[in-house]
């Protein structure tokens, strides 16, 4: 063969070459100009985009829809995406994603979302309004941390999802590992606006215990010397409950105005300082605990195994059967984002198995 013909060959080879590249990107980019579809907001939140496509899996259209609320911030994105997949990729179920974020946040989620395994997940990106926040939280130099605003969207439930009756809040260092219908089916008692898992029959109990300190019950989160709160009678031995994860009556929530019952003890608090100062959780616990106290239903404690992001470190001592019932079966798993970096986000993004992810995490 002649080496003109070998040059022949070769230009043909790299014109198709870049003709296939041309032609992905083209496909790529006409899916998501065609699913960008703008929609009316509320005041305080705007949903920016809304994404109708079927999912991935087969839906009946019929089936009842699921809202999911995860807040995403810039930081925090990795995770907000693994618990996303994690979620869509153990249910058959008709879910929307009510990802909640801040308004410089959206074009960067967006391209995220386009990728080629979420980007027929059903979902609308809502901008969290911080004017929300003015007067009811307040910087505390001894927590080492800045208010993240996005952390008390979950108290605007109703807002952000406002035509649903029923609705689950999840935090963005999760991965979930069983059908989200049987945490949505999660019965409520009449009355009750939500169901939280309790820390005191949480599977993960004793890692809580040996490693985050006292982080099971209400003297953790209160602080038990202010007047305000020893008049509201409530036990400081109570077990708490994590809001990391809960189911929403959002009919119920609605009519005992609990949205605007914790923004009462979010000024209270400012005012008063009525929060732990040996606060071991996120400062969005204490109000949640006051206004539910003894006003809750629970959820199965298997979908909420904490702390697997220090399971080395925080399983020491345990027997076999106490690590087993941690690092298999749960539906729900929750660990520190600081463990969750971005390169194992990138492999939730494709991996539909998580049967050993505690372990995986314990290396």
């Amino acid at each position: 063969m002649s080496f003109r013909k070998v040059n022949i060959i070769v230009l043909v080879l790299v014109v198709v070459l870049f003709l296939l590249v041309l032609h992905h990107n083209f496909l790529g980019l006409s899916s998501l100009l065609r699913n960008e579809v703008s929609d009316s907001g509320i005041v305080g939140f705007q949903p920016i985009d809304f994404v109708p496509n079927v999912p991935r899996q087969a839906v009946d259209g019929r089936q009842e829809e699921i809202p999911v609320v995860i807040a995403a911030s810039e930081d925090r994105l990795g995770g907000a995406i693994a618990a996303i997949n994690s979620i869509q990729h153990n249910t058959r179920s008709n879910v929307m994603f009510y990802i909640v974020t801040l308004n410089g946040t959206a074009d960067h989620l967006r391209s995220w979302l386009s990728s080629s395994t979420l980007k027929s997940i059903r979902y609308k990106i809502v901008d969290f309004d911080t004017k929300l926040l003015e007067g009811k939280v307040k910087e505390d130099p001894d927590q080492g941390e800045s208010i993240k605003p996005l952390t008390f969207a979950r108290f605007y439930l109703p807002i952000l999802v406002p035509s649903a009756k029923k609705a689950i809040y999840m935090d963005d260092d999760v991965i979930v590992q069983g059908d989200i219908l049987t945490l949505y089916n999660t019965p409520l008692k009449p009355g009750h606006a939500a169901a939280f898992s309790e820390d005191c029959d949480s599977a993960s109990t004793k890692v809580v215990i040996r490693g985050a300190g006292n982080q099971y019950n209400y003297i953790g989160y209160l602080d038990y010397k202010k007047e305000r709160i020893r008049k509201l009678s409530m036990k400081a031995s109570t077990c708490s409950f994590n809001p990391g994860v809960f189911v929403a009556n959002l009919t119920e929530w609605k009519r005992q105005n609990i949205t605007n019952q914790l923004e009462k003890w979010m000024k209270l608090n400012v005012e008063e300082g009525l929060y732990s100062r040996t606060l071991a959780g996120s400062t969005t616990t204490p109000p949640l605990l006051i206004v539910f106290y003894q006003q809750h239903s629970t959820i199965d404690p298997m979908w909420n195994v904490r702390h697997l992001g220090k399971l080395k470190k925080l399983t020491k001592g345990l027997t076999n059967k106490e690590f087993k019932c941690l690092s298999s079966g749960m539906g729900y798993i929750q660990f520190p984002l600081s463990f969750l970096e971005f390169d194992v986000a990138f492999l939730f993004l494709t991996s539909t198995r998580y049967n050993h992810l505690a372990l995986f995490f314990s290396m």
